[in-house]
Order: C-alpha cells, then sequence, then structure tokens
C-alpha cells in the first residue's frame, strides 16, 4: 500500500487500539438508537395511523441536539469528558429502561413515546460532543477524515443494521423489547469509553470559560469563521430538505409501499447499506472529485432517490434507489462533518463539532415535522417533490458558501507575540476591556497597510473581540490604532491564547509596514462607567 493510499484508507484509524474500542462500542450504541427510533415510529404508527405523529418521533429524537448540543460542546470543552459521557449513558438507560416496561405492560401512548424519546434524545446531545471530540483525538490530524468517516460507517451500520433487527423483534415480541435490547448497547458504550478513557484537558492558568461565555464565545468563532460558517450553513440546507425521506418513510412504507414493521425495518436497511457502501470507499472518491463535486453529485442523486419514494411503487426499485440516496447522504454529510471538524482549533473543536450537530440535527428535527405537516395536507408525492426541487436549489450555496478543509497553519495555536504586563491586574470579570494596538508605518504605504490590517478583523472577532476598528491618527499620519473590545479581562486572556499560526502570519504581514526601529505599542483600558 502507498502513502498516498495508506492516507485515504478507513482501515489506518481502526489499527489503532484506542480508536477500534471507542468505534466498536458507538457502533452498538448507534444500532441501538437505530432500534428504539425505529420501533417508536412503528409504534406510532400503529396506535395513531398519523404520518405527522410518525414524522414527530423524528423531531423528539433529533430536537434535543438542537437545544442542547452547543452547550454540551461547552461542556466538552470546559470539563472532564470522560464523566460527563458515562454520566448521560447512565440517565439515558434508566430512561429506556422505564420506556421498556412501560410498553409491556401496554401504557406506552402518543404522549408517552414522545416524551421518553425526547429524554432519551438529550442524555444523547449531552455526550455527543465529548464523544466525537474523544474520537477524533484518538488518532493524529492525518487520521482523522478517515476516523470521522470510519465513525459514519458506524452510525449509518446501525441505520441499516438497527431498524431491520427491530422490525423482527417488534414483530415477534412487541415494541418494549426493543427498547430492552437499547438498553444493552447503552452500556456497551459506557464500557468502551471506560476503558478508553478520554484525553484529559491541559491544565490552563487561565480563568475558566463559564456556560453562557463559552456559547457565545462558540458562536462568535462559527459567525466570523467563513471556513466554519460555509459548512454549517452546507449542513443546515442539506440535512433540513433530505429530513423529508427519512421523517416519512413509516408513511411511504405503510401507504405507498403497503408493507408492515419489517418492510419498514427493510427499507431503512437499505438506506443504511447503501452508505456503509460509500463509506468504504469516500475517502478515495473524495480525493479524486474534490468537495464540491462530490456534495453536488451527492445532492442530486438524494433528490432523485426521494422522487423515486413519491412515485414508484415497484419494490425492488425503491430498494435499489434508498440504497444509492443512502450513500449519497453519507457521502455529503460526512464531508461536512470532517470540514467542520478539520477547520476548528483544540480550544473549539468539541464547540465545532456541537456546531455541525446542530445544523444537521436540528435542522433534520425541524424538518422532519414541517414536510410532515406539509404531507399531512398536500400528501406524499407532492411533498418529497418540493423537498427533491429544494435539495437540488439549495446546489446553488456552492457560489456563495464554498467548502474547504482548513489548513495546519489554521488550527495550530501559536505563541502570543507579547507577554501582557500591567501593574494592578485587572479581576477576571473586570470589563469590557478596550485594547489599542499601535503602528507608525513608512510613508506612502497607507493604503496597503490598510488591507492588510483588515485581514486581521475577523481573526479577532473570532476569537472574543465584540467591536473591532481601525483608526488615523490627524497629528500624525504615520501612525494608526487597531482597536477592538473584549467583554472581560479574562475573555481578552482567552483571545489571546486562541490565536493561531495563521493569525500570527496576519499580524506579521501587518508589522512589515513598520516605519525601522519601530514596534508595536499595546495599550489595556477598563471600563469604569
Amino acid at each position: 500500500m502507498t502513502a498516498d493510499t495508506a492516507a485515504h484508507s478507513i482501515w489506518s484509524p481502526l489499527r489503532r487500539p484506542a480508536f477500534r474500542g471507542l468505534w466498536t462500542g458507538s457502533a452498538l450504541y448507534f444500532t441501538g438508537n437505530a432500534m428504539q427510533s425505529m420501533a417508536a415510529s412503528w409504534l406510532m404508527v400503529e396506535r395513531t395511523g398519523s404520518s405527522f405523529l410518525a414524522a414527530l418521533v423524528q423531531t423528539a429524537v433529533f430536537l434535543p441536539m438542537f437545544l442542547l448540543a452547543l452547550p454540551a460542546g461547552v461542556m466538552a470543552d470546559t470539563t472532564d469528558r470522560g464523566r460527563l459521557i458515562t454520566t448521560a449513558l447512565a440517565v439515558q438507560a434508566g430512561i429506556v429502561l422505564l420506556l421498556s416496561l412501560l410498553a409491556m405492560i401496554g401504557w406506552a401512548g402518543p404522549a408517552t413515546l414522545l416524551v421518553f424519546t425526547f429524554a432519551a434524545g438529550c442524555c444523547t446531545a449531552l455526550l455527543s460532543p465529548a464523544w466525537n471530540t474523544s474520537v477524533a483525538d484518538a488518532v493524529p490530524r492525518e487520521e482523522m477524515p478517515q476516523a470521522i468517516t470510519a465513525t459514519s460507517i458506524a452510525w449509518n451500520s446501525a441505520r441499516a443494521l438497527g431498524p431491520s433487527i427491530a422490525g423482527f423483534v417488534f414483530a415477534a415480541m412487541g415494541a418494549g423489547w426493543v427498547f430492552a435490547c437499547t438498553v444493552l448497547t447503552v452500556f456497551a458504550l459506557m464500557y468502551a469509553v471506560r476503558r478508553h478513557p478520554p484525553k484529559a484537558h491541559v491544565k490552563s492558568k487561565l480563568p475558566a470559560e463559564r456556560l453562557w461565555g463559552g456559547t457565545l464565545a462558540a458562536l462568535r468563532y462559527a459567525r466570523y469563521s467563513p471556513l466554519i460558517l460555509a459548512q454549517l450553513l452546507r449542513t443546515i440546507a442539506y440535512a433540513g430538505t433530505g429530513a423529508a425521506l427519512w421523517g416519512l418513510l413509516p408513511a411511504i412504507a405503510a401507504q405507498q409501499l403497503k408493507m408492515g414493521a419489517t418492510g419498514f425495518g427493510f427499507l431503512m436497511g437499505c438506506l443504511g447499506t447503501g452508505a456503509v457502501a460509500a463509506g468504504l470507499v469516500l475517502g478515495k472518491v473524495r480525493a479524486r472529485m474534490g468537495l464540491e463535486r462530490l456534495v453536488t453529485t451527492g445532492c442530486v442523486l438524494f433528490a432523485v432517490a426521494m422522487l423515486v419514494a413519491a412515485y414508484v411503487q415497484v419494490h425492488l426499485v425503491v430498494y435499489v434507489t434508498l440504497a444509492v440516496g443512502g450513500a449519497a447522504w453519507m457521502s455529503v454529510m460526512a464531508t461536512f462533518n470532517t470540514a467542520t471538524q478539520s477547520s476548528a482549533p483544540p480550544w473549539v473543536r468539541s464547540r465545532a463539532a456541537a456546531l455541525h450537530t446542530v445544523s444537521a440535527l436540528g435542522s433534520f428535527a425541524i424538518g422532519s415535522a414541517f414536510w410532515g405537516a406539509i404531507s399531512g395536507v398536500a400528501g406524499l408525492p407532492a411533498t418529497l417533490t418540493l423537498a427533491a426541487l429544494a435539495m437540488v436549489a439549495g446546489i446553488t450555496l456552492a457560489r456563495y458558501f464554498p467548502l474547504r478543509i482548513g489548513d495546519v497553519q489554521e488550527v495550530t495555536p501559536g505563541a502570543a507575540w507579547e507577554e501582557v504586563y500591567v501593574k494592578d491586574v485587572p479581576r477576571p470579570d473586570d470589563g469590557p476591556v478596550s485594547v489599542e494596538v499601535i503602528y507608525r508605518i513608512r510613508d506612502g504605504e497607507a493604503e496597503e497597510f490598510l488591507h492588510a490590517v483588515t485581514q486581521l478583523r475577523d481573526s479577532r472577532r473570532r476569537d472574543g473581540a465584540t467591536l473591532w476598528r481601525v483608526y488615523r491618527d490627524i497629528g500624525d499620519p504615520s501612525r494608526y490604532v487597531e482597536r477592538f473590545i473584549v467583554a472581560s479581562w479574562a475573555d481578552y486572556l482567552h483571545q489571546r491564547a486562541r490565536a493561531t499560526l495563521a493569525d500570527q502570519e496576519l499580524e506579521a504581514r501587518v508589522r512589515e509596514f513598520l516605519q525601522a526601529g519601530e514596534g508595536v505599542t499595546m495599550q489595556h483600558y477598563i471600563a469604569e462607567r
């Protein structure tokens, strides 16, 4: 195997014991979650016959991601990841065990299904960012894309295998026993995390980030990082439109194809099987096609799958098309996920993973409810046609929000240019803080200097500044002042620590305009009124 082939091989991260152990545990856990989701969806169809309520089960599964994933990402970046994961798993096991007992005695009505499904989803949302980062940390950076793809294979294998198993168990023993099997898979992931605990955070002398401040920091980073923003917006568009097929699949099975629980599980299995097959070759295909061409192809193929599901009633044709759609779904979503996590520096990586989760599953949950409501009025064929057209239209986002994986310099922390020396060190909560960076530049180079210094705006604001401007000294044409505001002294110290090698390269270009013998002068001010 050549070096290039090894770099794109799905087996490379699986040769590492820690990653392999976590991957195996997660594969079982994902399978259990897929079984639970399938059983809840089909039980809802049996009890109510409502396609809207069936789609609402998917909303209950994924809406917690929209609500909790970002705060969970902050906790994953600032607390003990292993403890966070195992605590969430323990609570989830208790919730699903109670749901299993209620289903066995016939007390699991529509409201009960939605409430317990939502509660279990909350646990998954709380552990997901910490788990995603722990898996990424188990391999070197160059193997991260393949590690993420391998994880996606585990997830999509679960989407294929879980519903199929659940369909047989449901038909033979009922929904309660499906939920009981889910509890066992939760314990499997708990064992894997205890066996291969996540890496501990590097101890820092900086003040600890608080939940709300850390959440704002993540949102600010995404807003002012063109790479992350593009990936998140593209994910929202793709997942929100694709949710129509996933959310309405129980209704498609029952109404369009006249299937039972086993048939519905098989349809889910076709989507998952296609996704797994795509994952095995995704690294090589992505290297050959490039990000944009791969995403465009995936959008078109998944749109075709929705149209076939809407109008074709020949089972074999639907099976094959859904497998192709699953391959497209896997290829696009894994590409978005890889681009997001690979483009975020360590301090915000869990939060970047959380933002991807919020974008993907939050829009998926809302999309499921939206398309379910539309189907109740317009019917399945019209709804799926509209969703397919919307997905194809989303391809135009590439013009305004192009995809790119961040370079090593963009995610590697760099040392600050100068240490901060102040006579009386402010308290961490003191602020806002106004920072002035003073430059004396050579004559005749003002325009070039302003172009260079403007490149610092996004990095300053991305890492913590709330306002940023550059001022020219009216009394001294060679003197320019870069001024930005940070909410507190603690936030300013964090901002300085977040600078990457790429940020330092930008600062170095700005300093090239300084007069001979001149250095950069910094002034700090604390608001008093």
